[in-house]
């Protein structure tokens, strides 16, 4: 077993035999800046709805949680289970906020199964015309509702790897498990790479700019010389575009 899982196994398990909180706090410092780093990675989510230190501090109770409930038979990185929990701690933490309204919600679930019914149809990519007409909305009130469906679709892009982010189960072998995920991670990051390919050049840029760079879509919009709300729009189909593709990938 490495040694950092070792180290980080050997803290755990005595604070677990003896319930010293002082320990407790001790690991939680040890992982704080993991903590950060996860949360800021993310801010591009929460950023217009909530501040970075509560999230933080949600993260903090997550990762204490962690804590309690890491299993060390399984002979996996504290650091990979907590990642996990911590982020989906944020993702719960946002869903809590239900900052989204429904009829947006409903819209981004409807763009998304029109999207997919004329792409089978037409066997090419619908326009936004032909959308916004199967959907029997003006051109006008089409492209509001893209602009703000822009944190709807990026809050179920987030949801759609995470679920999917092969969280820690009984396995067999649980040695084999670190080798296996990381190869179910290489193989879904080549499936995403290969979606990403395929996105016209706006959308490649959008995404690059907003998932890689952390640019705001204001910022976003200077850059490409557009208007925000163009951005959003351009980033709802793109995340439209990927999540099909990942379902198709994840579905087999």
């Amino acid at each position: 077993m490495p040694t950092e899982i070792v180290e980080a196994n050997e803290l755990i398990l005595t604070y677990k035999e003896t319930g010293d909180i002082a320990l407790r706090n001790q690991i939680v410092l040890q992982y704080g800046s993991m903590v950060k780093y996860i949360a800021v990675s993310m801010r591009n989510l929460y950023s217009k709805y909530a501040d970075v230190e509560d999230v933080i501090n949600e993260c903090i109770i997550s990762l204490i949680s962690a804590i309690d409930s890491f299993d060390m038979n399984k002979n996996v990185k504290f650091e990979t289970y907590a990642s996990i929990r911590i982020k989906g701690a944020i993702i719960d933490f946002i869903r809590k906020q239900d900052f989204i309204p429904r009829s947006v919600r409903a819209f981004s679930k409807e763009f998304e199964k029109t999207y997919t019914i004329l792409y089978a149809e037409l066997f090419r990519e619908p326009t936004s015309d032909e959308i916004a007409e199967r959907m029997n909305l003006t051109g006008e009130k089409f492209r509001k509702l893209m602009g703000e469906s822009a944190s709807a679709a990026t809050l179920s892009f987030e949801e759609l790897l995470y679920e999917n982010n092969f969280e820690i189960s009984e396995v067999s072998d649980p040695n084999a498990w670190e080798a296996e995920k990381g190869l179910v991670h290489n193989e879904l990051a080549s499936n995403l790479a290969q979606a990403i390919d395929t996105l016209k050049e706006k959308e490649k840029n959008v995404i690059s700019l907003y998932y890689y760079e952390k640019l705001k879509f204001s910022d976003i919009a200077k850059v490409l010389q557009v208007t925000e709300s163009r951005v959003c729009q351009i980033h709802a189909k793109a995340i439209v575009k990927l999540r099909i593709a990942l379902k198709e990938y994840l579905s087999q």
